[in-house]
Formats: C-alpha cells, sequence, structure tokens
C-alpha cells in the first residue's frame, strides 16, 4: 500500500504575539480550483483580485499543468511542482476558490493538494494562512465541497479563516470576465473576507527577531 500522501505535518510557527503592528504588504496567493475557460470561480478569484485593499497584492498560483500526483515522483519532483510549492512559499497565505464538482472538489484542485503535501514531511501547507470560498447558482454556494477541502486543509495544518463563511450565490451577471462585481451587496461582503483573511495573514506572518 502506498504511504500516506499528505504525511504528518511539520511542526509550524504559530501566530505572532497579540498586539503585534499589522503587516503593510501583503502578497496573496490564490488557487481556481477550475481549469475551465468559463469558470465562475475563475471570474470570482479576478473579483477578489480588483476588491483587494491597500497594501494587498493577489497573485495566482496556477495549477493545470501539474501532471497526476504518483509517489514515483517523490525523488526527482518535476519543475512544474516544484515551482507550485515553491509559489506557494512566497506568499504570505493562500485563498482557495473552488467549484463543487459531484458534492466535491475538484480533481483536479484535490491533485494540487497531493502534491502541496509532498514530498513527505515538506508540506507546502503547513502554517500557511489559508482561507476557501466558492460560487455556484445555488444559494449555498459550494458549501459541500468546502467541507471537504477543511478536511484536507486541517490535515495539513493550514490555519484556516473560519469567518466569514465564503458560500457565495453566483447570480446572473454578477460578476463580469474581468472581475467587476455588479451586485453592491456581494462587493461589500468579498470586500469584508478579505479584511477578514487580511487579519489571519497578520497573525501568522514572520516576524524577525535579532539575537
Amino acid at each position: 500500500m502506498d504511504a500516506d500522501p499528505h504525511g504528518p505535518p511539520a511542526t509550524a510557527a504559530g501566530p505572532r504575539a497579540e498586539g503585534a503592528h499589522p503587516m503593510t504588504e501583503r502578497t496573496i496567493g490564490y488557487i481556481v480550483g477550475s481549469i475551465s475557460s468559463t469558470s465562475i470561480n475563475r471570474r470570482l478569484a479576478k473579483a477578489l483580485e480588483r476588491l483587494a485593499p491597500a497594501g494587498t497584492t493577489l497573485v495566482e498560483i496556477p495549477i493545470k499543468d501539474l501532471p497526476f500526483y504518483s509517489q514515483d515522483y517523490d525523488a526527482d519532483f518535476p519543475q512544474v511542482a516544484l515551482d507550485f510549492k515553491k509559489a506557494i512559499a512566497d506568499v504570505d497565505g493562500v485563498i482557495v476558490v473552488t467549484p463543487e464538482y459531484s458534492r466535491s472538489i475538484p480533481g483536479v484542485l484535490k491533485n494540487a493538494l497531493d502534491w502541496a503535501a509532498r514530498p513527505y514531511g515538506q508540506g507546502s501547507f503547513d502554517g500557511k494562512p489559508t482561507a476557501i470560498i466558492g460560487t455556484s447558482g445555488s444559494p449555498i454556494g459550494t458549501a459541500a465541497a468546502q467541507q471537504h477541502l477543511k478536511a484536507i486543509l486541517n490535515h495539513l495544518n493550514a490555519p484556516l479563516l473560519g469567518q466569514p463563511e465564503g458560500y457565495v450565490q453566483s447570480l446572473p451577471g454578477v460578476f463580469t470576465d474581468s472581475g467587476e462585481v455588479t451586485n453592491d451587496q456581494t462587493a461589500e461582503f468579498l470586500s469584508g473576507y478579505l479584511a477578514a483573511f487580511n487579519g489571519l495573514v497578520d497573525r501568522y506572518a514572520k516576524v524577525s527577531v535579532g539575537a
């Protein structure tokens, strides 16, 4: 039997001391769990990018070129997987934007998370502030998929944003292809969501400690 592709998490640094000053500049990576050219979740991701507050930059961490994970790769990681793990390491936090396929997350997203978890003991999400959000035509957004995703990310030892939960209903025309949000209530929610995630990121920011 193959070993657990996630493996036990390494020891991660905890949150900063209460009262520490918030970061003034943050880079947040986002992963879109769909490779569809017409994905409404990609539009949601673009909306978050447009709504990012001053001092916060959102950058995509692409997953479409990752091959199917196999333990056979562990001894010699392909460059695309190394680049993927480095992209996660280089950001202050990650937002995972997930569709819902058959009441769970898409296979392409699960595959990316398996790559992030390897090699054994070098999980990319260990201690990395992470938030989950998704949109669908349903009033409950992608709630079922997000519950599965939370279970995976908890196993990977990612500090997760608990509130607000990112269940976004995609009404017709609410997101344009360029990420403009045409509904004021939705835009307000997304802005608040980003502010809450920035708070989590600030809590886990790396701090230089003098000798």
